[in-house]
């Protein structure tokens, strides 16, 4: 949010001043390459921060190309109408976008759809006032681009940035505070393995203790071995071949 707010304040602060699109697309350039630098120097998350940028650069440049200082903010402009309407039409769907966002963030993944229901309906709740403000935003937005000024909406769209987010937040606490807790599939994932080494542990132990009893007792030998003795008692051994009873 913030690589996104600053670089157009910048912009629309320059532009007000000096009506120069050129230098004003330069100057939020600049300042959005500082922030970015700064970010990766602090090893911060830096996934939205290039989002950011993209942003920004694609709207200096198409600025300067068309030489209409709106254009410099119509990136963001599609982008955020875009993400209103993703997060309508996958809440209704059952299959909410801040879920899927906040899925791996709380360790629970997908879990809610299937296993938690009650947190799968505060997704949907959460999805439908991120998208009705980003609309709602858009429905402001748009129409000032079509038939306003650049500085209009240049401080319209510095206006309409953190403040409907923190808004947006705010629902968001609210609606999951109140919701079942996540289920740590992370947790479980971790305990069942922690079960399978331990079991597998045990079962080497004792394939262990068994071989060394058997290694202890060792194998048997004698008569015990290879049967009844021939020469014990009850044994009558019969004549020599070719000395039997005569006729």
């Amino acid at each position: 949010m913030v690589e996104t707010t600053v670089p157009g304040l910048v912009f629309v602060l320059c532009y007000t001043i000096t009506r120069d699109i050129q230098l004003s697309a330069i100057l939020a350039l600049a300042v959005t390459g500082v922030m970015f630098l700064a970010r990766l120097v602090q090893r911060g998350p830096t996934k939205h921060a290039f989002t950011g940028v993209f942003g920004v650069v694609f709207g200096a440049v198409f600025a300067m190309m068309t030489g209409d200082a709106k254009n410099f903010y119509l990136p963001g402009m599609v982008y955020t109408l875009g993400l209103g309407i993703a997060y309508v039409v996958t809440a209704a769907a059952g299959v909410p976008l801040l879920g899927l966002v906040l899925g791996p963030v709380f360790k629970e993944n997908l879990s809610w759809r299937t296993r938690n229901p009650g947190r799968k309906l505060a997704y949907v709740k959460a999805s439908y006032v991120w998208g009705g403000i980003l609309l709602a935003k858009s429905a402001i937005t748009f129409p000032i681009y079509f038939w306003g000024d650049a500085t209009q909406l240049g401080w319209l769209r510095v206006a309409l940035g953190i403040p409907p987010f923190l808004v947006a937040v705010y629902f968001t606490w609210v609606i999951l505070v109140k919701a079942p807790p996540p289920i740590d599939v992370i947790a479980e994932m971790e305990a069942e393995e922690a079960a399978e080494a331990a079991s597998a542990k045990e079962q080497a132990a004792q394939r262990a203790a068994v071989a060394a009893q058997s290694a202890e007792t060792g194998p048997v030998e004698g008569p015990a071995a290879d049967g009844p003795d021939p020469a014990g008692p009850g044994y009558r051994p019969g004549p020599p071949p070719g000395h039997g009873p005569q006729g």
